[in-house]
């Protein structure tokens, strides 16, 4: 009677192992089916295949013979924990996925100044005084800003051109209180002759801003396209304006599988259409991406189809991800902030690549080393990310990841990618170049009453560049 209790309990257990086997082999195809990132044919084979190995495994659970009972629960067991470690990596990538195409605002941060001797202490203490700011039908976050403040408080407009007259003013205390963004007062910081330890801040408010930047979609897998990738100078939210440090077109030709990395220094002299005047790449990041955007369409005379944009945090935690990378410098250096690199292969933790990519002090050649260094990086990164260690840090690059870019390339152009890719395994050939100009000084649209270091475009090399995209394409 106990022998028959005893295989009643045996089968059953079997039963129910075979029965939680079957649900975790479905779940995790209804995920890979939802991620779509297999190409249909590989997905019925992964069908297929799964399903063989389930009845082979079922077969014996359930079959005659200890033996085979013990192989088969020693099998099962294996098989569900392989399982629940890819449905771990499936729900990440899901997760991933969703960061795709939704980015529809920026966020900035305008602060009050004052004097640093002055009396006021709180924005109330500013009542019925004059505030000074840049002209608010410009600029619509400062127009935002603006209107919380007169929520608050009555005061007097002063409007000046640029953030050195603002600064001026309140210096000869002709306003008594200014209006700036966090990155205009980093451009201040950078100032030699503008002592920011003489101003305060008693107010600051978060504004944020719909972005107007229109992806022209194309068929990924089949038509040309360029992807803006731009890098701005802060860590923390991705979300924050400020100026941008790294700014790289990728041409893509997916029917010849060519690609072309085109860096532009970051003070390259460029045109602002939606602001009439000309200022440095550089300082479009502090309008914001659909600002950078238009200026290098307007300079390469191309249509920008994508953009990614990250920043420091971004390029530190990926870096840390991956476990290093491997940069092979062709200078001997030390950077800024006092690391060394030496000429030849270097291993690099997030924040020895991010010094690595942003030194430009170092070298007589300055910015033009600079994008060459960073298009090392990028290239290192990519190398380690397609490297079989890839699989044991997928999951924590992923998380790594996780809200520190913005792009509007979408979840589905995205899938339609890796899906083409795997199912050719297409090699490509991956071409660099940078633009290059003239050192000289010029006034700015941001800095219009003082002339800043720029770099003049050289007509040569952008319609150089402007060729080989075009060639690309």
């Amino acid at each position: 009677m106990a022998k028959k209790k005893n295989n009643k309990s045996k089968m059953s257990f079997m039963k129910y192992l075979s029965i939680f086997l079957l649900i975790v082999s479905v779940l995790i195809l209804v995920l890979v089916y939802f991620i779509n990132v297999l190409p249909i044919d590989y997905f019925i084979v992964l069908v297929v295949l799964v399903l063989i190995i389930d009845l082979i495994v079922i077969k014996l659970l359930l079959g005659s013979g200890k033996i085979r009972n013990v192989i088969g629960v020693i099998l099962s067991i294996i098989l569900i924990i392989i399982m629940v470690f890819g449905i771990t990596y499936e729900l990440n990538t899901l997760d991933f996925l969703k960061q795709f195409g939704f980015n529809t605002y920026k966020e900035e941060v305008y602060n009050v100044l004052v004097l640093d001797e002055s009396v006021y202490e709180e924005l109330n203490d500013l009542d019925n005084e004059t505030i000074g700011h840049l002209d608010e039908n410009v600029h619509e976050g400062l127009n935002s800003a603006i209107e919380k403040i007169d929520q608050q408080i009555d005061f007097e407009s002063v409007v000046l051109d640029d953030i050195n007259s603002l600064v001026d003013n309140l210096s000869i205390e002709e306003v008594d209180a200014i209006i700036l963004e966090d990155a205009q007062i980093t451009m201040l910081e950078e100032d030699e002759n503008t002592l920011m330890d003489n101003f305060r801040i008693i107010a600051s408010f978060d504004i944020e801003t719909e972005i107007e930047v229109v992806s022209k979609e194309v068929n990924v897998t089949k038509d040309s396209y360029n992807i803006l990738i731009t890098g701005i100078d802060s860590y923390g939210s991705i979300t924050r304006v400020s100026r941008s440090d790294v700014n790289m077109i990728v041409s893509v030709n997916p029917k010849e599988n060519k690609i072309l990395l085109t860096s532009i220094p970051r003070d390259y002299y460029v045109y602002l259409s939606d602001y009439g005047d000309y200022d440095k790449l550089t300082h479009t990041g502090i309008y914001g991406i659909d600002v950078t955007t238009k200026a290098l369409e307007d300079l390469l005379d191309i249509d920008i189809n994508y953009y990614v944009k990250v920043n420091f945090t971004t390029l530190v935690d990926i870096v840390d991800e991956l476990g290093g990378i491997t940069v092979n410098s062709n200078y001997d250096f030390t950077s800024i902030d006092g690391y060394h690199f030496s000429k030849g292969e270097n291993n690099l933790n997030g924040k020895e690549a991010l010094s690595f990519a942003r030194e430009r002090q170092a070298f007589s050649e300055g910015d033009r080393v600079r994008v060459e260094n960073q298009q090392l990086v990028l290239t290192a990164i990519i190398n380690k990310v397609l490297s079989a260690g890839i699989i044991t840090n997928y999951n924590s690059l992923l998380n790594a990841l996780s809200g520190e870019f913005l792009t509007n390339i979408t979840n589905n152009e995205i899938t339609d990618l890796i899906k083409w890719q795997i199912d050719g395994m297409y090699s490509w050939d991956i071409e660099t170049i940078s633009l290059d100009g003239s050192n000289a000084f010029d006034y700015t649209y941001s800095y219009k009453n003082q002339k800043l270091y720029v770099m003049m475009p050289y007509p040569e090399s952008v319609n150089s560049a402007k060729e080989k995209i075009k060639n690309v394409l």
